[in-house]
């Protein structure tokens, strides 16, 4: 159901208080405005600047002396005939006993007189009481139909105020559509402004546009990110086994596979050592698949509100489902999540961010694939790594002989240099115990050393800068030995 209709079947199921928490006020209020209309009720709405206005009503005059709440909140449990309110930004208000008395008697009358009320705020939570006696609602995202129709209307108004050329295939529309999933209305048609404004048109090539502003849009929100994946997987090297398993299952997305007896993959965690790989793997997924990249940054979703972190989670996943198909990354997602696999003094938050998680993971039925990182297993809370919750884990150890050869040509080449010109089969055997990360690092450092002598690297800088650097395995041989053991038998070797 859209919005409209979820919001319609909790009045008629009788909820008298609903509390929407969002940033997109003029959304919400605009849903409730298409609710009041439609069933020809009387429409309220309180603001501390306004006060009390019926914005339906042609002259719509404010009611007077309520503008400040607990007048404007007495004012509204007063109205007998049934009716629809809406109360914007009341949360900062409720320290004051009056209006809180206020705020409980109009809940109360409201479910009397069958009346609705609908609590708009941009933060929350609300009070313990408040919450206890009212429903949350969250504004979901728009579909494609939707979207096209903002567009649409957005480019109409954009022609109407300074003309402009649209020159655009259906394809190509549908195309720049997609690049607008899980974006609010607003944002929507913001981007429709901007790449319009400097040229006054709109063609194919606003479609990267819109990609590139939809990133900066996501971005800003600091719990979702656009990463750049590999333009093919022979940018990646080793991990065959992880390949495999990618192209097995890269049809099983497709319609024929539903008829076939498949259900499409839903994720995979990826334990292994430091800078083996494990990002370089999650970009290898998207590549695969030709899907985006989101990274989660579980850190940017803790907030020192009751309420807020968990509806933070909630939000990015919705955001993730309404921009689907994509591949989500958590990475690290020990560090978000560690303190839900012990007793922690955070009153209950990791772990009830963690049910939220796994209740998703459990629940969605977008095409959403994740993609979990990590480095330290006894972090990890056990129901994560329970069967079931992913279709697979695989342990991404330290590349082997031939991968190394590979990662050296793919760091020689990405650097403008002839893989040929070097001793690569030496290198890779210098090399026994690097990472991906740690070998990219000596190709680096030998072209700074070859810069500063206003020469060309050779096999030989390259092998002192090996030898110069012990990598992660010697400094941390315990470690890794002991991960190395735990994942023998219960995970799937990446390479």
């Amino acid at each position: 159901m859209d919005d409209q209709h979820r919001l319609e079947a909790l009045f008629d199921a009788g909820h008298p208080a609903i509390a929407i928490q969002t940033l997109e006020e003029r959304d919400a209020l605009e849903l409730v405005a298409a609710i009041a209309r439609e069933r020809e009720h009387q429409f309220f709405v309180w603001s501390l600047l306004e006060g009390v206005r019926s914005p339906l009503k042609k002259d719509q005059k404010h009611v007077p002396e309520t503008d400040n709440a607990a007048a404007g909140l007495f004012w509204l449990a007063r109205q007998d005939l049934p009716h629809i309110c809406a109360v914007l930004d009341v949360r900062p208000h409720l320290d004051d006993p009056q209006v809180m008395r206020a705020l409980r008697r109009l809940i109360g009358r409201a479910g009397e007189v069958g009346a609705h009320l609908v609590l708009i705020d941009h933060a929350g939570p609300m009070p313990g009481v408040i919450e206890a006696h009212s429903t949350a609602f969250e504004l979901g995202y728009p579909d494609d139909d939707t979207i096209g129709v903002l567009v649409k209307a957005e480019l109409r108004q954009v022609h109407q105020r300074s003309s402009i050329n649209i020159s655009i295939t259906e394809s190509h529309f549908d195309a720049l559509v997609r690049n607008l999933r899980g974006l609010m209305p607003r944002q929507v048609k913001q981007i429709v402004r901007d790449i319009t404004a400097d040229d006054r048109r709109l063609d194919k090539d606003d479609i990267a546009a819109v990609a590139s502003r939809k990133r900066d849009m996501v971005g800003s929100s600091g719990t979702l990110e656009f990463v750049e994946s590999p333009a093919t997987l022979d940018h990646v090297g080793g991990l065959e086994h992880l390949k495999k398993w990618l192209s097995d299952r890269a049809r099983s997305f497709s319609d024929g596979a539903a008829e076939f007896g498949l259900t499409p993959p839903r994720g995979v965690l990826l334990l292994g050592v430091q800078g083996a790989g494990k990002s370089l793997c999650a970009k290898a997924i998207a590549t695969a698949w030709q899907r985006p990249l989101l990274r989660m940054d579980p850190g940017a979703l803790y907030d020192r509100y009751i309420g807020e972190s968990e509806r933070r989670l909630r939000d990015a996943l919705a955001q993730a489902e309404a921009m689907a198909p994509i591949v989500l990354w958590i990475d690290e997602i020990e560090k978000g999540f560690a303190s839900a696999a012990s007793h922690s003094n955070d009153g209950g938050l990791s772990q009830r961010m963690f049910g939220t998680l796994l209740t998703w993971m459990q629940d969605h039925e977008s095409p959403v694939f994740l993609v979990a990182t990590a480095n330290n297993i006894d972090a990890l809370p056990p129901e994560l790594l329970r069967k079931g919750r992913f279709d697979e884990i695989f342990f991404v150890d330290l590349p082997g002989e031939d991968a190394r050869q590979r990662i050296f040509e793919i760091h020689l080449a990405k650097r403008k240099r002839e893989p040929g010109a070097f001793d690569v089969a030496a290198l890779a055997a210098a090399a026994d115990g690097y990472s991906g990360a740690e070998i990219e690092q000596a190709v680096l450092g030998a072209l700074h050393s070859a810069y500063a002598g206003g020469g060309e690297p050779t096999t030989e800088t390259l092998l002192a800068q090996l030898e110069a650097s012990p990598p992660l395995s010697v400094t941390m041989a315990e470690k890794i030995a002991q991960l190395r053991a735990w994942a023998e038998d219960r995970c799937v070797p990446a390479g």
